[in-house]
């Protein structure tokens, strides 16, 4: 087990650096995050009412837009990129508990402060929305209300998968499991890509699954090693045997020395 790396600590109560109203007029009407969103909930007819409500932001990488501990006063829906999300440790030590990217709805934690903290890995879009506000909104129309609270049923699974993957499963199995889960398609219907994109530095995927960054990196190569991964670049995949890697992400492989 990897001790937990530093981070600093956001300051909470500043205004937030790194981030950029963007003027959109119609921001439902070209989204391409809206079928996999929760904004698909809503009829086309019914959109204006939440377009009216929301403020397209621009975050630039490395830039804080939950921070831990703050009062929740908006929910974000990620439009595109993809944001790291931790805790942090009163020490300042970080664990990274997931990864938000288009289609995810964050804020839906009950508390009198945010849960954790959400920063860009890569340039990230979200749709910001006031709590008050939406709140009126969830009135008038149930679907959308199910559908945040399917949402919120959603991120209680991923919590006890995360359990499992952190208490159970060896570094080799963490490894894999992880690659599938990047290499989830954002709706079911689609079939899952071969090749994917992997904003995360071993850094991160090391916080994540809970090991060394030494393990990550040596537990990548001997995937590409026995031909289930190709790695053209630090930041791709290509996912060469899925169902071995499925094998091996479920336990059902045998380690080999």
């Amino acid at each position: 087990m990897r001790p937990i790396s530093p981070a600093p600590r956001p300051q909470l109560g500043t205004p937030a650096t790194g981030m950029a109203a963007l003027a959109v007029p119609d921001p439902c009407a070209h989204c391409d995050a809206r079928p996999v969103s929760v904004c698909s909930a809503l009829e086309e007819k019914d959109l204006h009412r939440l377009a009216a409500l929301a403020e397209v932001l621009e975050v630039a990488p490395g830039k804080t837009f939950i921070a831990e501990g703050e009062k929740p006063e908006h929910f974000f829906n990620v439009t595109g990129g993809t944001a790291r999300l931790y805790k942090l440790l009163p020490d300042g030590r970080r664990q990274i508990t997931g990864f938000a990217r288009q289609g995810h709805f964050l804020g839906l934690a009950v508390g009198e402060a945010n849960a954790f903290s959400a920063e860009a890995l890569e340039k990230v879009w979200v749709c910001r929305f006031s709590r008050t506000r939406l709140r009126q909104v969830l009135d008038d129309f149930p679907a959308f209300e199910r559908r945040l609270l399917g949402t919120a049923a959603n991120e209680l699974v991923a919590a006890q998968e995360q359990m499992l993957l952190l208490g159970r499963k060896t570094a080799r199995e963490r490894v894999a499991s992880f690659l599938l889960a990047q290499a989830r398609p954002l709706r079911p219907c689609d079939a899952p890509p071969g090749r994917f994109h992997l904003p995360m530095t071993r850094t991160d995927i090391a916080d994540y699954l809970g090991l060394t960054i030494e393990t990550v990196s040596r537990t990548m190569t001997r995937l590409k090693t026995e031909k289930l991964i190709a790695l053209p670049s630090p930041a791709e995949v290509v996912l060469l045997d899925r169902a071995r890697l499925e094998s091996l992400a479920g336990g059902f492989e045998e380690e080999r020395f």
